[in-house]
């Protein structure tokens, strides 16, 4: 069920990425056939994701491969000195094949961990988006990730950062038609999600994950698209999580909000979205203030307000396409527009999951004030219910 253009929903802060990863399943069974079925694979294999955890950085922005699921992510806006407007989205999964299976396969070709990553580029002024994908299996070093600290690639595509906890990040990916060169400074403190170590993803035991963000990265380098480079500054935001448990049946998929204001404050929205198309009592949220202290929201704490549509040509969903977000304990109220319209992303090479992500602008009123930012948005389960991948 739609997001109805009128309805107010009630949303929250909080979770967003992990849920990206989940529907790899059927797209690892193209590269890796003699794996079980996805619902032969136990999450009880894996360590859960439990209330308690306590975050050890910089080892924390490596690999933890006692776990199912796990991505990097990275978003942004960037500008030329002349103006010319750039978002950018790039994403590594790692999925862990269950230890049972692996002991099957002891050669170097061994299956022990699946690695995707997503790569896009929104061309303001060419109103164009471009995305591409990759999928590899981890050994003869095509694909991996680092325990001890942040490395992620697949083959020349990669994330990096310093060994420092607040350490320079550095990222790269490039195909036949764009190039991302960029290095990222972090502006603020990270930031950890949820209550007590865990960002909850439904009511079961152990549906959880470890959930934390860069919400302000100064970013500078430069982006490639056809024969035109194009030096670039601007603002980034990585999120990393992990965990071992997949999307409840009763959900169909989630909308995810990242917003930094012009007051140098950020929030992190969102909403599991039940088939029935309620919000999940679990959705929630983040909002971090200039100082880099963060507080936890509620679903209770927010409304989200969709004010229009968008309808693919390809895949025929139809997406939400404005909104109006509402914070009353922040005296604050947004305007959300999309950079461009068609900012989908049909992964039938990796995930083979279709959504839609992208650059946004925001507007409004926060305690008397105009206030201005940007962000991204992502939205799942709007094309096909997530959980048909599995």
């Amino acid at each position: 069920m739609l997001v109805s253009p009128v309805q107010i929903l009630p949303f929250a802060s909080g979770v967003r990425r992990s849920l990206h990863a989940i529907m790899v399943c059927a797209a690892w069974m193209i590269c890796a056939p003699s794996m079980a079925v996805c619902e032969a694979v136990s999450p009880s294999s894996f360590e859960q994701a439990g209330a308690g955890y306590r975050y050890e950085f910089p080892r924390d922005h490596g690999s933890h491969p006692s776990y199912r699921t796990e991505w990097w992510y990275y978003t942004g806006h960037l500008q030329t000195t002349t103006g010319r407007l750039f978002g950018f989205e790039l994403t590594f999964f790692r999925r862990a094949v269950p230890p049972e299976d692996v002991k099957t396969q002891p050669s170097q070709w061994s299956v022990g961990h699946l690695y995707l990553a997503h790569f896009a580029v929104t061309d303001v002024a060419g109103r164009r988006f471009h995305f591409s994908e990759k999928l590899s299996r981890a050994g003869l070093g095509k694909a991996g990730a680092e325990e001890a600290r942040l490395h992620a690639w697949i083959d020349d595509w990669r994330a990096d950062a310093q060994a420092a906890p607040n350490g320079v990040h550095r990222l790269f990916a490039r195909d036949s038609t764009a190039t991302l060169d960029l290095t990222l400074q972090p502006a603020k403190p990270l930031v950890i999600h949820g209550r007590d170590g865990i960002s909850r993803k439904g009511a079961g035991e152990g549906n959880a994950t470890h959930y934390y963000s860069f919400t302000r990265l100064a970013t500078s380098g430069s982006v490639t698209i056809g024969a035109d480079r194009f030096e670039v500054t601007g603002t980034s935001w990585m999120d990393h999580e992990f965990g071992s448990t997949d999307l409840g049946p009763d959900l169909a998929g989630w909308d995810w909000f990242s917003i930094q204001l012009d007051d140098r404050s950020e929030l992190m929205l969102y909403r599991l979205r039940r088939k029935d198309g309620s919000s999940d009592l679990e959705s929630s949220g983040t909002v971090v203030l200039p100082d880099g202290k963060s507080r936890h929201l509620s679903i209770s704490d927010i409304q989200i307000e969709s004010t229009g549509t968008w309808t693919s040509r390809e895949s025929k969903a139809v997406y939400p396409s404005t909104w109006r977000i509402t914070v009353p304990s922040l005296d604050l109220t947004l305007e959300v527009m999309p950079l461009l319209a068609d900012q989908e992303l049909r992964t039938s090479r990796s995930t083979q999951v279709t959504y839609w992500e992208g650059a946004v602008s925001l507007s409004g009123v926060k305690q008397g004030r105009s206030v201005k930012g940007q962000g991204y948005v992502e939205l799942t389960g709007y094309a096909e219910r997530i959980m048909q991948k599995m």
